[in-house]
């Protein structure tokens, strides 16, 4: 691809910006829309005045062209490329394929040049061509030991060449080597077999498949273009652990900005058993021909150890736990040492299959020692805790108090960023996301970064089209799950509805026991997660209006289904996180002891922001109608309350069943009607 072309350079003004927008909307077959063109000017705004923005857009702003536009005109005049960065593969597919497409296509004769993007992912996203020649020996998991096939034992094993051997022939025609690219796709354990992560990555000046590497040619490409697409992990990579695999960039627009803070918190967490030890031990054995006998014992001792604590956060350690942490830091620098002195001695004359065994050896033992040396730390910006699964046995968790540092310091201080969602306000407040990122005002008003929030609102007429239900009368949700009354509540709701249900529950018990339940008292059809692949019920659920959808988190954001198929949204309780979360509670605790309000600044904040993205399902074209029914009173008498009701659209409301049911009852016999006569 040819390198950037001279900047283009043309003074910026909000007018230019709305008539760059105006051009993209009508190339996308849309209409002007006034959030939209408010939020493309402050984009501009941001970019001219070096000053971070939060935007809060509602569903149906079009908030992508709305960032899209001034980003890409930025780009080209001034020269440097912009990324964006979203949460989830459906939008960054959606931005690469549909919206930047027809973006550059509208702005290339105004612009005088058509700009360029690139899709960017994480190495493990792309086969490694290196390994599919057998340039890490006889490293695959087809090979590790029966036992690592699960409890379908040989067969599994059996599917899993299968995929393995597709894998192969598919290598032979892909352009991109990208995962998301494999129609259908594979098992995890197949893809492992054909990729390698960024740690065991070889490197382009030693790796002798450089040349044809899926994963260079898509960054070299990247360093190229105007516009970066990528996503939140990675993002997160290249600002947190420094690898600087984001082209140099003086704007970052994060879409889907109410999950960065989880993102980044989830590269920093980490996890440490004696299984994990002995598969980095089977590692060393396969790849480097080396017994690791100091290391396999020490795995031994931190299971056994493990076996014996309670499983909860850790605010003091165990002397044995803390020993046999150490065991495992100081036996895995040990074996640091033995494999580089291992290399030294082979020099020059090693083979490239041995070199690259022994080089996946030394990444193995080297995750194993930094997050061995990081728990041995027990330093108080950490949280850890220990997990026990029957099916994986006790683990160490650690995790980082707090990112809000980091990302002050690493995404905020570089770079003007501009943070967008449908759900970024929370409670009425930019000021508790401001918080996550490093941004929260001191208490004289000011904070230390400069920056704008802003609320475009919606094109949706949310008091018209929507009727906020809250069951004031039933009891407080219990550990036990559902009463009766609730039971008794949800059924008569989605027998009112027809069906048309989507069921949003605490838990994947909660949500069985539901789909049960109403089965046997309306005869209707309720779909569960679980039964079958997510993305096949979502499909049965919006063409079938009689169905009903239930399930837990992965359907209280990104599922879009507008129309009758979803008249009525079900939340079972408000999602605080559960009281035994070992790092939220460690962070509410934080905020108690600095003299906040810990359970309004984390566990109201977090439920805030679930329970707008859940009752945002309902609503997702002007003409959509329907009821978010939250069957947990406390939204109602609860002193928090009013702070959750900000975070939600501006329904109209009521705590009337009767009200609620005959209004659904009359959506169920419009929508019926309207569909005999289509």
């Amino acid at each position: 691809m040819p390198e950037r072309p001279a900047p283009v350079r043309e003074p910026g003004t909000d007018r230019r910006t709305t008539e760059l927008l105006d051009l993209a909307v009508r190339a996308v077959g849309g209409t002007a829309r006034e959030g939209q063109q408010q939020m493309a000017c402050a984009v501009t705004d941001a970019l001219r005045t070096s000053r971070h923005l939060l935007v809060q857009a509602g569903t149906g702003t079009g908030k992508s062209l709305a960032y899209l536009v001034p980003a890409v005109a930025h780009a080209v005049q001034e020269g440097r490329a912009v990324v964006v960065s979203t949460a989830t593969l459906a939008l960054q597919a959606q931005i690469a394929t549909r919206d930047m497409p027809r973006v550059a296509a509208a702005l290339a004769p105004v612009l005088h040049r058509e700009p360029t993007w690139q899709l960017l992912k994480g190495r493990a996203n792309y086969l490694c061509r290196n390994k599919l020649d057998g340039g890490f020996g006889d490293d695959a998991t087809l090979f590790d030991p029966p036992e690592a096939a699960g409890a379908e034992g040989a067969d599994a094993t059996g599917r899993l060449g299968r995929e393995v051997l597709r894998l192969r022939e598919w290598a032979g025609t892909t352009a991109t080597g990208d995962r998301d690219d494999l129609e259908p796709g594979v098992s995890e354990r197949a893809w492992r077999q054909v990729s390698v992560s960024a740690r065991e990555c070889l490197g382009a000046q030693r790796c002798p498949a450089a040349a044809e590497c899926f994963s260079e040619r898509t960054r070299a490409r990247a360093r190229e273009v105007d516009v970066v697409i990528t996503n939140h992990a990675l993002t997160a990579i290249d600002a947190v652990e420094g690898r600087a695999t984001l082209p140099e960039h003086d704007l970052l627009v994060v879409d889907e900005a109410h999950e960065l803070a989880d993102r980044v918190t989830a590269v920093g967490s980490k996890e440490l058993s004696g299984a994990s030890v002995h598969a980095a031990t089977r590692r060393v054995r396969r790849g480097a021909g080396h017994a690791p006998a100091p290391l396999e014992e020490a795995a031994d001792d931190l299971a056994g150890v493990l076996e014996g604590v309670p499983a909860g956060r850790l605010t003091e350690w165990p002397q044995a736990l803390t020993a046999a942490v150490a065991a495992v830091r100081d036996a895995a620098r040990g074996l640091l040492s033995e494999l580089k002195e291992q290399a030294d001695a082979a020099g020059a004359e090693e083979g490239a299959e041995a070199r690259g065994g022994r080089h996946l050896a030394r990444a193995a033992v080297s995750d194993v020692f930094s997050v061995a040396e990081r728990l041995a730390e027990h330093a108080e910006h950490d949280v850890a805790w220990v997990s026990s699964s029957e099916v994986r046995g006790a683990a160490l968790h650690i995790a980082p108090l707090s990112v809000a540092g980091l990302l002050r310091e690493r995404v905020f201080a570089e770079r003007t960023v501009v943070c967008t969602s449908a759900t970024l306000a929370v409670g009425g407040s930019f000021d508790p996301v401001a918080g996550q990122f490093g941004l929260r005002r001191a208490s004289d008003g000011k904070s230390s970064v400069s920056w704008t929030g802003l609320d475009v609102g919606s094109p949706f007429d949310y008091p018209r089209q929507g009727i906020l239900y809250v069951a004031r009368h039933l009891p407080p949700p219990g550990r036990d799950g559902a009463g009766e009354s609730t039971m008794a509540e949800l059924s008569e709701l989605v027998a009112a509805a027809g069906g048309r249900t989507l069921g949003l529950f605490s838990s994947r018990r909660a949500a069985e026991l539901a789909a049960s339940e109403v089965r046997r008292r309306t005869g209707l059809t309720v779909l569960c997660q679980g039964e079958d692949r997510l993305p096949r019920l979502v499909r049965q659920f919006s063409a079938d209006p009689a169905v009903s959808l239930f399930g837990t988190m992965s359907l209280w954001q990104g599922v879009d289904v507008p129309g009758p198929s979803c008249q009525l949204v079900v939340i079972d309780r408000i999602p605080f996180p559960r009281p035994d979360d070992p790092l939220m509670s460690a962070r509410a605790e934080a905020v108690t002891a600095a003299g906040g309000n810990g359970f309004m600044s984390v566990s109201a904040a977090h439920a805030g922001v679930r329970l707008a993205q859940g009752a945002g399902r309902l609503v997702r074209s002007s003409a959509d109608r329907g009821v978010v029914a939250v069957l947990d009173a406390r939204l109602a008498t609860a002193r928090y309350g009013e702070f959750l009701r900000r975070s939600l659209p501006d329904f109209w409301s009521t705590t009337s069943g009767d009200v609620v049911r005959s209004a659904l009852r009359r959506l169920d016999s419009d929508a019926a009607e309207a569909s005999a006569a289509s």
